[in-house]
């Protein structure tokens, strides 16, 4: 049986198949997506316990797409932990400490991304509640 439900948004393919694997692995159901739209679709219809969420993707960046997130009753309280690979501003950290989100850099190894997913899994004292299938946002 599988421990909680994980959403990886990367729009690199074999980081993502790479995280994703490992975290199967270790008993978690994974869905991922490889952009912040379909990450959002994915998000309202799985109701994961943990978002893994690159920071730097087209269109829509790791911030834009927490804003969107935390527009969402059902998913405001979601764990996110933020992954990315390049070095960000002050401000840009201000921000995910505002929308409540953990930011780890790359590389990060598989060992301590179990670690990391675990702890937010463990930390995740929402209520289930019911996804509203009327919700929609717009990725603008």
């Amino acid at each position: 049986m599988a421990l909680a439900t994980i959403l990886i948004i990367d729009d690199n393919v074999n980081l993502a198949r790479g995280f994703a694997a490992g975290l199967a692995a270790a008993d978690y159901t994974v869905h991922v997506a490889h952009t912040a739209h379909d990450g959002l679709a994915l998000a309202l219809s799985v109701h994961p316990h943990v978002i893994i969420l690159d920071f730097q993707m087209p269109f829509v960046n790791g911030v834009g797409f927490l804003y969107r997130l935390r527009e969402i009753p059902a998913l405001i309280d979601t764990p996110v932990m933020v992954v990315t690979g390049i070095c960000v501003t002050d401000e840009i950290v201000e921000q995910l400490k505002e929308l409540h989100a953990e930011l780890r850099f790359k590389p990060l190894g598989l060992s301590v991304l179990i670690a990391e997913v675990d702890l937010l899994v463990r930390h995740d004292a929402r209520p289930i509640r019911p996804i509203d299938s009327a919700v929609h946002v717009e990725l603008r």
